[in-house]
């Protein structure tokens, strides 16, 4: 998996519900559709975060172990 960023990490967008039971009947396939896709692209999404939250991790104990060192030379 290619290194993430927390900004290329998009959460998607909310799908639309609407007040109206008719037009939830009317337009239930492509309603059912909105949410399929955003339960995947929500998996998506924390997955993307779960990766950068990993990455940064890693980056912070390698820059704690270069203070270490920074420190050690200093002295």
């Amino acid at each position: 998996m290619p290194i993430a960023a927390a900004a290329d990490c998009v959460p998607p967008e909310r799908p639309f519900l609407p007040q109206s039971r008719e037009d939830i009947r009317a337009y239930a396939d492509l309603l059912r559709s909105d949410f399929e896709g955003y339960i995947a692209d929500i998996q998506e999404y924390f997955r993307c975060l779960d990766a950068e939250r990993q990455r940064a991790f890693q980056e912070a104990r390698e820059v704690s172990e270069d203070y270490g060192t920074l420190i050690e030379l200093l002295d």
